[in-house]
């Protein structure tokens, strides 16, 4: 059952509403399946993204959220249904067009994916230097100061991966992922493996990007208390079905049963 519900904003403190016209989705998925063998990880999904809106995607391990952000960025490709980007839809497009796409977005891998060999500020470069090649060196510079700078990261900016902890590489991965001046930031399990402490930096610093921003945010989760601090939205999954969708208000409301169980464990 997939029952679709308005956001309610429960602290406007916190949570900035969307200030562009809604009904542009800036990233749709239109009855989406996707097996891996004999596996159905994803079973008719539907879910669109708005300007400035963030989008949560809880549910159990293995019911296909983080499968679900590398078909939005187009690292794999869904068996039926579709896609669209900006209305592009990636059907049928040539490489150089999806790349022109993907540099539109940012993504923040669960692991960080930080590269071993690179300082902190190098990993920041990366895509300045692969993808932002009419820039000057001191303009690369500049731009990776400031991204480190913006995630509170500049002191470190010498240092390897090695030599920080998991939540600096959490914001680590979040500047590189800010980069190319993102419309759409994926964010996958921000903040899988930290303490409580780490997450509420990283949901304070997630809030902090959207306030300034107002970027399209789809962020894949296990961690409720993170989803109903950051998101406007959010979609259960189970199965890999939309189980329901909307404010966390809507969610506490629901008589289904395994919106309860889920409510009650997390």
């Amino acid at each position: 059952m997939n029952v679709s519900m308005p956001a309610t904003i429960e602290n406007p403190e916190k949570k900035t509403q969307p200030d562009k016209d809604m009904t542009a989705a800036v990233v749709s998925v239109d009855n989406v399946c996707k097996s891996f063998g004999n596996m159905k990880v994803l079973d008719g999904v539907s879910l669109s993204i708005s300007h400035g809106e963030t989008l949560a995607v809880l549910g159990r391990s293995g019911t296909g959220k983080s499968v679900l952000l590398r078909l939005i960025i187009g690292l794999v490709n869904p068996d039926s249904g579709s896609i669209s980007v900006n209305g592009n839809n990636f059907a049928g497009l040539a490489l150089d067009q999806l790349g022109e796409i993907r540099k539109k977005m940012g993504f923040l891998f669960q692991q960080s994916a930080l590269y071993d060999s690179l300082s902190i500020a190098e990993n920041v470069a990366f895509p300045l230097e692969h993808h932002r090649s009419s820039m000057s060196k001191a303009e690369h510079d500049e731009r990776v100061k400031q991204l480190l700078d913006e995630v509170g990261m500049n002191g470190d900016s010498t240092k390897m991966p090695s030599e920080i902890s998991g939540g600096m590489k959490k914001r680590v991965g979040l500047a590189r992922a800010l980069a190319l001046e993102p419309e759409i930031l994926l964010l996958d399990e921000p903040t899988a493996g930290l303490d409580p402490i780490s997450s509420d930096e990283i949901d304070d610093l997630v809030l902090k990007l959207q306030r300034e921003r107002k970027m399209a945010s789809i962020i894949v989760t296990h961690d409720l208390h993170s989803a109903r601090k950051i998101s406007n939205r959010i979609a259960l999954l189970n199965k890999g079905k939309v189980v329901i969708e909307g404010s966390f208000d809507n969610l506490q409301q629901s008589e289904i049963a395994f919106v309860k169980e889920f409510l009650r464990l997390s």
